[in-house]
């Protein structure tokens, strides 16, 4: 890998704004956004990073511009508000995660950490080891975060849950659920580089044999499943959930539970009508920054 350039597309910002301006950076490149926060200043850098130069560079710095003034317009405050597009080393990219990605504790049950930490998990606890990837995905977001609570609040004892994780990413919730215990585990992304990481990180995790890791196109799947899945966690966009409703739905147990995140808080509501809908109620719910998140169980 040494040597390999990415480029980075950043913009510096207010805390208040983080959130909206990584929806938007993932929107106009297609790829999960990270940030990091200067302890001393408290301004927030959202960052994209990809293997090469955008094709449309010019059309998605614009579409980026038009979308900061909106949402500068929605009243968020985006600080500076500058962009950068930048060629680095991949080697330096990494390096500067090492300064960033912490370890998490999800209650006494979960331990996320990278591989240079050397923080060990307590009795009884397990443990993801995750460095971050192209395919960002580390436990840090709020909607992540909800999911993996979700994994750990739903186990059942005695017995193994299954789960489908749809749009996986960096693989971390089908991980985080093989070590939780549950069986079969099979996790979904449409994006081959998604599915490289996650395969890779379900490795050096030694879960992979415990976990189907499949590229797969949400909208390509069948409409009727007889396989059916304790817990099915769609980290994804409000529009994807609601449009690929039935599709979603056709893999959930009668006994099971639907974990929807990705969602925007001004758009969680039209989330909740679309699943009521079609026979689920909410039995949990939480907010955070711009984000809302809620597990839906069949009436």
């Amino acid at each position: 890998m040494k040597g390999i350039k990415l480029w980075r597309i950043s913009v510096r910002t207010a805390p208040e704004a983080e959130d909206a301006i990584s929806e938007l950076l993932g929107t106009v490149f297609c790829q999960p956004a990270c940030s990091y926060t200067d302890a001393e200043t408290r301004q927030v850098t959202v960052s994209v990073y990809l293997p090469q130069r955008p094709p449309r560079a010019v059309a998605a710095s614009r579409e980026l511009a038009l979308g900061l003034e909106r949402i500068a317009r929605d009243g968020l405050d985006i600080g500076a508000g500058r962009v950068s597009m930048k060629q680095i080393r991949r080697e330096d990219w990494a390096e500067s995660w090492k300064r960033h990605f912490k370890p998490l504790l999800i209650g006494s049950a979960l331990l996320i950490k990278p591989s240079w930490s050397r923080r060990r998990p307590l009795k009884g606890q397990a443990m993801v080891v995750l460095d971050p990837g192209l395919s960002f995905g580390t436990g840090r977001h709020p909607t992540t975060a909800f999911c993996l609570r979700q994994l750990t609040a739903l186990r059942r004892r005695g017995e193994a849950p299954s789960c489908l994780d749809i749009g996986s990413g960096s693989g971390i919730l089908a991980i985080a659920a093989a070590k939780l215990g549950y069986r079969p585990v099979v996790a979904l992304d449409c994006d081959p580089d998604s599915i490289r990481i996650a395969r890779d990180n379900a490795r050096r995790n030694g879960v992979f044999a415990g976990i189907r890791i499949l590229c797969q196109d949400l909208t390509k799947l069948p409409r009727r499943s007889v396989r059916k899945y304790s817990v099915v966690c769609a980290n994804l966009i409000s529009t994807l959930l609601i449009a690929e409703r039935e599709r979603i739905l056709a893999y959930l147990h009668p006994d099971g539970t639907l974990v929807a995140a990705g969602i925007l808080k001004a758009e969680f509501e039209q989330v909740r009508e679309a699943f009521e809908s079609a026979g689920l109620r909410l039995t949990t719910s939480r907010s955070q920054n711009e984000w809302r998140s809620g597990a839906f169980v069949w009436r």
